[in-house]
């Protein structure tokens, strides 16, 4: 009895391991509906080669405006409601690496706070997404648009600080990833989080908060579009 205890004990940790994969597979099943739309959206119109991808949570979903704010290169828009970074991270083999993107434009975090992760996690599940892309395409430059400060998660503000900052010293250690900071004009003399940038829920940005974003993130795209033009 005691050696099968003995046993039991040993083969543990790799019962645990071989369980990881299953449960990670669970957690993530929530998503597949609309994973499966984007690839059924990809059959019927293959995205272009070279387009600039936007991916992460309801801040990208709901940007509907999108390619018309972006005219002069082909966008494609893989946002998914309620979708912390780990898993764009884990779709990344379904949604970024059949597209060969131009570059990358991340949006997520404030969901993956609100459901308790600590910004060093959220740095690294930021880290993690990086590793993912950059093993299909290595040299694609990517940005991380700041957790923003949103009414309705004020009380998140200081974990928020923190996440965007130890996002931002991650990104000075990379090449070609950029933090593109949204966070800071979008606070107020005050220093918190405005209305004047959300809709009703106090969550998701209105037309105004777009456009502040759009005059933080296309520099980032021309830039991208000068440096990709051979010399």
């Amino acid at each position: 009895m005691r050696r099968l205890i003995l046993l039991m004990l040993l083969m543990l940790p790799l019962w645990v391991r071989a369980s990881e994969p299953a449960l990670e597979s669970a957690d993530q099943a929530k998503w597949e509906p609309a994973i499966a739309a984007f690839e059924a959206s990809d059959k019927q119109h293959s995205p272009a080669p070279g387009s600039l991808l936007f991916i992460g949570s309801s801040s990208i979903e709901h940007w509907k405006r999108l390619a018309a704010d972006f005219p002069e290169l082909s966008v494609i828009n893989r946002g998914f409601s309620g979708s912390e970074l780990a898993d764009s991270t884990y779709f990344a083999d379904r949604i970024v690496a059949p597209y060969h993107p131009r570059a990358v434009v991340l949006y997520a975090g404030d969901n993956d706070l609100q459901d308790g992760h600590s910004p060093a996690q959220v740095r690294d599940d930021f880290a993690a997404f990086v590793r993912k892309v950059r093993s299909v395409d290595p040299g694609v430059p990517i940005a991380f648009v700041a957790i923003k400060p949103s009414m309705a998660r004020q009380v998140l503000l200081p974990k928020v600080r923190e996440a965007n900052a130890l996002i931002k010293a991650y990104a000075t250690t990379q090449k070609q990833v950029t933090y593109l900071d949204v966070y800071t004009p979008m606070l107020g003399a005050d220093g918190q989080p405005q209305w004047k940038w959300f809709g009703a829920d106090g969550l998701h940005m209105n037309r105004t908060g777009y456009a502040l974003w759009i005059g933080i993130i296309k520099p980032w795209v021309d830039k991208q579009q000068v440096d990709a033009v051979p010399r």
